[in-house]
């Protein structure tokens, strides 16, 4: 993982390392954005990958939680 890391590769090769695991080279789709701006920060040299997924992570959890706090606790 360290050879991911943002002192560790340019702007480009954090570029193509976000094309490339969500699977835009593959597809030949260069101008898709699915999922894209999520890495932005990471692009930029803002946060690192792991910052980005950890905060997806909570945030999925924290939908989860509300989600099932809003729920009748019948069944």
């Amino acid at each position: 993982m360290e050879e991911y890391l943002i002192k560790n590769t340019t702007r480009e090769q954090r570029e193509q390392i976000v094309k490339d695991s969500l699977g835009y080279s593959e597809l030949g789709c260069d101008d898709a954005m699915d999922g894209y701006d999520m890495y932005l920060p990471y692009i930029e040299g803002i946060k690192e990958l792991r910052e980005i997924t950890m905060e997806y992570q909570a945030q999925y959890v924290r939908d989860m939680e509300r989600e099932e706090r809003g729920r009748c606790n019948l069944y």
